[in-house]
């Protein structure tokens, strides 16, 4: 794997667009069914999301209360073998499922640009959680609007490891 790669001055550009109340708000419905679809075009090597430089890889993790297996593309950011997700979910009112997926279920497959492995979750705290979420703040600037708009919780942020 490779470390995290910093967006470009259009990308930048176009983040300022979805950092929108009404545009995240749009997003936070129709990007990922969009990004499923492309990933499934790409046989999973690309997204949407990725235009605007936002990494992106696809998870499968079990259902917290389902106990179905749920594959949803995530924004993540790349520390060497390691992945951040950041649980913002676009600043909305609860945490998004795959975090309480995470919870109950730490294992999980991750498809990243075409290559599947399996990782184990865990829940960052302390230094940890505020380095990694330095690194999603600067790469994209949203997140700092959506700790607002979800100020009533701390966003989570989950590291996966590989398992060896």
């Amino acid at each position: 794997m490779t470390t995290q790669k910093m967006p470009n001055a259009f990308q930048r550009f176009t983040h300022r667009f979805a950092m929108m109340r009404s545009v995240s708000a749009f997003l936070s419905i129709g990007l990922h069914r969009l990004d499923t679809v492309v990933l499934k075009v790409t046989k999973g090597k690309h997204t949407v999301a990725e235009l605007v430089g936002l990494p992106m890889i696809q998870s499968t993790t079990i259902g917290a209360k389902s106990g179905e297996p749920r594959t949803m593309p995530q924004v993540s950011l790349i520390d060497g073998e390691k992945i951040a997700l950041i649980g913002s979910n676009f600043g909305q009112k609860n945490n998004p499922g795959w975090y309480y997926n995470l919870k109950a279920h730490p294992q999980c497959t991750v498809n990243l640009n075409g290559q599947v492995g399996e990782y184990i979750a865990r829940e960052t705290q302390g230094e940890e959680r505020e380095k990694y979420w330095q690194m999603a703040v600067s790469v994209y600037g949203g997140y700092a609007l959506y700790k607002i708009r979800a100020a009533h919780r701390q966003i989570p942020v989950m590291i996966l490891e590989p398992i060896k």
